[in-house]
This record gives structure tokens, sequence and C-alpha cells, in this order.
């Protein structure tokens, strides 16, 4: 059994082992119907779970098997596009003092894929499910009580004046969330809603659909690039909401693959597609039986994902793109989960000694 986490910091990866079948098992923590796969696509945050089983011949290899992981491309920006690579050694196949081979000497696995193997992701995220079973039974919400939908931007600002400002045609690189660029505040958001404090810096009026509607995919990448909007937003729901959220790719800048992580919760992700979300013909086709449970979901470039979240955490809880240098332009939001009425529905009180933020 293998644990694999991607813990790059900008760059969704391909992992493969030469020779060797994946049998993939379990995505962030949670249980999926078994299936056979040559190679998984997994992005920063994400975690598998794989059943790895040793029984291929070694006369040719001595026992020694290669282990690759490179890019999954889907970014205009500069990257790092080298592989990493690992060995998986059979016991008792080879002299513990054997050299390795020189890196010329390295072949890849020939079932990894390709940087900018779209269709391989594609087909591979598809495959995950829920497990649905009365043991471990998919608790995914059959109705909603909020549909929240974000637009995700790669944005370019106007430099401010009398700045040391390098970017692009006198702007540099922002991003958002329904034209709302995530300001991190220098206090404590949850002690700030806790303790019911008034402040300039935080407001709950995020937008609950794009400013504007448009063809999200289709518009020109730098000229209608828009300026967003700089601050600290977040939007509220009641304990209990059947909440549910569609993230849409946009084509400012580039489109890409953004791999959004929810705090504080675990979601279903009910719908994934191509193109605009049309909220009249894609519902339709959502799986709400054995959807995959997650708590991070790779958003298709040019395309959209919809996630079902039951509110049952309260507190207030980060949404952001886990590509770190998205998430320091501002690809990020959050939302607050009021507290229930029952005892083990409520936010647990600070101690007392709590140091103040």
């Amino acid at each position: 059994m293998l644990r694999i986490i991607n813990a790059a910091l900008n760059d969704e990866l391909f992992f493969a082992i030469a020779n060797h079948t994946l049998t993939v098992v379990e995505t962030d923590a949670s249980y999926t119907k078994p299936f056979d796969t040559e190679a998984i696509m997994i992005t920063p945050g994400q975690t598998y779970t794989v059943i790895l089983n040793t029984n291929q011949h070694t006369h040719d290899s001595n026992g020694l098997f290669l282990m690759a992981a490179r890019p999954y491309l889907t970014s205009v920006f500069t990257f790092d596009n080298s592989t990493t690579i690992g060995f998986l050694k059979y016991k008792g196949t080879m002299d513990e003092h054997m050299v390795l081979p020189k890196p010329s000497n390295l072949v890849l696995p020939h079932h990894l894929p390709r940087m900018e193997d779209h269709a391989y992701a594609t087909q591979f995220v598809r495959k995950l499910r829920s497990l649905g079973t009365a043991r471990y039974p998919c608790v995914v919400p059959k109705t909603i009580d909020k549909r929240v939908v974000i637009a995700i931007s790669l944005n370019l600002q106007d430099c401010p004046a009398n700045s040391t400002c390098k970017g692009y045609n006198g702007k540099r690189f922002a991003a958002s969330m329904n034209n709302q660029s995530f300001v991190r505040p220098m206090t404590s958001i949850l002690e700030w809603h806790y303790k019911n404090f008034s402040s300039m810096q935080y407001s709950i009026d995020f937008p609950l659909q794009p400013p504007s509607v448009f063809d999200y995919t289709g518009v020109d990448p730098l000229t209608h690039n828009l300026n967003p909007n700089f601050g600290t937003k977040l939007f509220v729901v009641e304990y209990g909401t059947q909440l549910e959220i569609v993230l849409q790719d946009t084509s400012f800048l580039n489109i890409e693959n953004h791999p959004i992580h929810v705090h504080g919760h675990n979601f279903f992700i009910v719908g994934r597609g191509f193109g605009n979300f049309n909220v009249e013909k894609d519902t339709v086709g959502y799986n709400l039986v054995d959807p995959p449970e997650r708590n991070t979901v790779g958003v298709p470039m040019g395309g959209w994902a919809a996630i079902r979240i039951n509110a049952n955490n309260p507190g207030v809880w980060f949404i952001h793109c886990h590509l770190e240098e998205h998430t320091s332009w501002g690809l990020a939001s959050g939302f607050i989960v009021k507290d229930g009425s029952e005892p083990y529905q409520r936010l647990i009180p600070p101690p007392d000694d709590l140091p103040r933020c």
C-alpha cells in the first residue's frame, strides 16, 4: 500500500511506476471504488492510496523499477518542468552494494503521461467514485438550499503609481473569485466572527454569482481582462445548509486547471464539464449516487466543477487555490457557518487564556 501526497507548491503531477499497475482505493482520506490505472494525476494538497502488486518479472530489471512524477502542464507561466524519480526495489533481487543506473541510462515508465496529456487527466478523474455501501454510505446532498457560482480568474492589476512594480505593460499579476481578490487580514477572522467585532477589514457580502455574465472560457485573455476589486469578503450560511458551489474557470490570462481546497468540510464532486456551466442543462447530468468525496477538486482547464457540502461545521472556513502563487495573488475567499441550535452544533468557546491575535 502506497500513500501518495502531492506536496508541490505549484505543480499538478502525473505519477507512475515502471511495469506496474496501480489500484486506487482512497482519495483525500475517503474510500473509493477500486480501479486499476497505469498512472495517477494528483494536484497540490491531494492524497491517494494505491495498492501495488509486486508481481513483475525481474530478470531484465534486477528487481529495480523506476518511479517517476512529472508536471501536468496547463499554465502559460514559468514552471519547473523537471521529472522527479525514485526506485522501487524488490527485496532479495539485487545486491545491496549495486550501483544505481546513471541518469543518462534511465528510461522513464512508458505509461507516464506527457505533460500536456489533458485527455488522460480528464479520463482519470472521471473514474473516481465513492464506495456508496451500507458500511460506507455516500451521503451526498440530493437537494440544495443555496447555490454559489464562483468564477475563477487570473487578472492583471494596474501597478500603483510611483511603485517599483515590474509587471506586464504597467500591470502586475493578481487573481480573484467573482472579481474579488482576497486580501489576507492582519487579525483573526474567526476571532472577529466569534466576538462579533465591528471591523472595516471584513465584510460578509462576497458576491454569490459572477458580477456579470459573459463567455467565461472564450474571452480574449488580455484585452478583456479586468482589474479585480481587493478586500476580505466572505459569505454566510446557516448551520446544516446543503450548499452547492460551482467553480467556473475563465480564460483571463489563460485557461488553467485550478486545485481548489475547502477548509473544514469534505465535499462531493457531483459534476464536471468543459465550457460554461449551464444550470439547466448541466445539473441533469449530476452524479448524486456515488460521486467522489474529497477536500480538494481540480477544476478542469476551460471548464467547471460542481461540489456539494453539508455545512455542519460551525466557524470560518477558507476556500483557496492550492497553487501557492495563485493564492498569494488573491485566488481565495471564505465562508462562515453559523452556530446551530444544539450545543454540539456550536463553535467551542476559546479558552480564557487564549492570546489575542
